[in-house]
């Protein structure tokens, strides 16, 4: 049984500042007047606390992340935060005030306060109260539900060069070329416009699913193609291996129209187009690739992201391609990645059906309001627990292993700046050692070591007598390296970031994460995601981060487990020196 909620609750809030005598008096009397036996503190600054140890924390935060978003993950209390934009994404999704607040109302220990509930039924009724929408004659309109809301947005300096003529207290006209930009500042005055001034059907083209082979959608990817049809568009997010390439199949299929898919790179565009020729009825001659290496424009084309962003002279040289064929479907591939100038070229094509697939709308660089506005709300999201608990994909074990630097690399990182700090105990030399340890510890596994320096990546390479994979390999030479550690026939794999994401390794049972890009929660996502395919060896996965204690790489490892943390994966703290007692 874990520590009481009194307990949590002290030792969250000890080192938070706390000095007055108020304060130290108030925090008593919430420990000694609980109400409940759940596991949720609801405070009115929107934050949530969550009791780990409670019995009923696996479920509370199964409901509560479905509008919440974790900020911080210590071993005792989980901090969550209750943001607008999750609020109108879970409301897209089809959820309600009135189930958002049963969620806390079940689970609190104390009275939800008031001003909370308040907050959250206005700022969700906010959602739908504009609309953008076609009249008679095709052109855009915004309608409000009453004319004080239309009054203020219109008002706005941002909204105005975007709208055209008043028709009355509660319609304007809006500018033919402004769908997508009027959203974005609209979301920005805390109006988020529901969209629905429909889509062109595109080109017409037969697509069908082919199931000859054995293998069907499993219901929760056809629940996702569904919701995603449902809502015009928007993103669906599913966590790495439950099959985010079949609901694009599947969406294309419903659609039966020319599609452009936008992907990371050119071996992502390649699984891809292997897949769609596996699992549809599309032919080679029907599938174009459109990268650095190859300019083909076919029904079904697919491009990477870095082609769509190329610049000549300053112009965006490929940007012909969005209006190549009359698309009636475009996908974003890890739509969490999405540059930002694929943001500014998206906001025109918002008469084209948008999906955008993800195993985490976290984005580092806060660009989420983007994604909601101009991709689309989230429509679908299968929390990665209750995939795994219908086997689709495979359980993973995490461990964090603390290492100590020796005492010249303490003083050498105690002297550097706060800009070479990082990098300093990233790559600390006593981090081989360890992974050399661990590979000889899961020997005859499939096992990806991870690092994001290049020089770092050199050394383990050397260490451990394995190949190297970075951003400058050949893509030729990439996809060799990946087939031979598919079959096996390459046990061990060193691996930058260009890893982290669209890569089928399936029967990899091991990932040992040396260094990582700072507190990125997606990054650590995503090499998780690495190992979720379900094993045919059935071997369970592990997962291994390597931490130079009590230094920023602690601090940046916490960070980046928040948004694991929030799927139900705990971290099992070891010491180098306890590696050979690990499960």
């Amino acid at each position: 049984m874990g520590p009481t909620v009194e307990t949590a609750v002290v030792a969250e809030t000890a080192g938070s500042g706390l000095r007055s005598k108020f304060q130290r008096a108030r925090l008593g009397w919430v420990a000694m007047s609980a109400i409940g036996q759940g596991p949720l503190i609801v405070q009115s600054d929107r934050t949530v606390l969550l009791e780990v140890g409670s019995p009923q924390a696996d479920e509370a935060r199964h409901e509560l992340a479905v509008f919440a978003e974790l900020e911080r993950a210590p071993e005792f209390v989980h901090t969550y935060r209750i943001t607008r934009l999750g609020l109108w994404n879970a409301r897209a999704a089809g959820h309600t005030a009135e189930q958002m607040l049963a969620t806390l109302e079940r689970y609190a220990k104390f009275p939800v306060p008031q001003t909370v509930t308040l907050d959250i039924e206005e700022t969700v009724g906010r959602y739908g109260r504009l609309v953008i929408s076609r009249d008679a004659e095709g052109g855009l309109i915004i309608t409000a539900t009453d004319p004080a809301v239309l009054a203020e947005i219109t008002r706005s300096s941002k909204v105005g060069p975007f709208l055209g003529i008043r028709r009355s207290s509660t319609e304007w006209t809006v500018q033919p070329w402004a769908r997508g930009q009027i959203k974005q500042e609209l979301l920005k005055l805390g109006w988020p416009a529901e969209d629905l001034a429909g889509y062109t059907p595109g080109t017409p083209h037969d697509i069908e699913l082919d199931t000859t082979s054995g293998w069907h959608v499993r219901p929760y990817q056809q629940q996702a193609i569904d919701s995603f049809f449902e809502g015009g568009s928007g993103v669906v997010v599913l966590p790495p291996g439950a099959g985010k390439t079949i609901v694009g199949a599947g969406a294309m299929a419903a659609a039966d129209t020319t599609t452009l898919i936008l992907v990371t790179n050119t071996v992502s565009a390649r699984q891809w187009r292997s897949e769609l020729l596996r699992k549809t009825s599309l032919t080679e001659q029907e599938i174009g690739e459109y990268s650095g290496e190859v300019k083909e424009v076919r029904p079904v084309t697919i491009a990477t992201y870095q082609i769509l962003t190329a610049k000549r002279k300053g112009e965006f040289a490929h940007l012909a391609l969005l209006d190549a064929k009359d698309w009636g479907l475009v996908i974003y591939d890890e739509v969490h990645l999405l540059p930002a100038p694929v943001f500014k070229l998206t906001a025109d094509l918002q008469a084209r059906r948008r999906l955008g697939l993800t195993a985490t709308l976290v984005r580092e660089d806060g660009r989420e309001n983007d994604v909601f506005s101009l991709i689309g709300p989230k429509r679908f999201d299968a929390p990665w627990r209750e995939i795994e608990a219908q086997g689709y994909i495979a359980p993973a074990t995490c461990y964090e292993v603390r290492i100590d630097l020796p005492q010249d690399e303490r003083l050498e990182y105690a002297a550097a700046s706060d800009d070479e700090r990082y990098r300093l105990a990233a790559t600390a030399p006593a981090k081989l050692a360890v992974a050399k340890e661990l590979v000889t510890k899961h020997a005859g596994e499939l096992i990806l070591v991870i690092g994001t320096y290049l020089d770092q990546i050199d050394e383990l390479a050397t260490t451990l007598g394995a190949p190297q994979l970075t951003g400058s390999t050949p893509t030729a030479e990439r996809e060799r390296l990946y087939e031979e550690f598919r079959t096996g026939r390459t046990k061990v794999l060193v691996v930058s970031k260009v890893a982290n994401f669209s890569i089928d390794l399936p029967e990899a049972t091991v990932a040992i994460q040396v260094s990582g890009s700072f507190g990125s929660r997606q990054e650590e996502a995503q090499r998780l995601g690495r190992l979720l395919r379900p094993k045919a060896s059935g071997i369970p996965a592990s997962f291994y981060t390597l931490v130079a204690r009590d230094t920023v790489d602690q601090d940046f490892a916490q960070n980046r487990q928040r948004f694991l943390a929030e799927q139900g994966y705990a971290y099992t703290i070891l010491n180098a020196d306890e590696l050979s007692e690990a499960a």
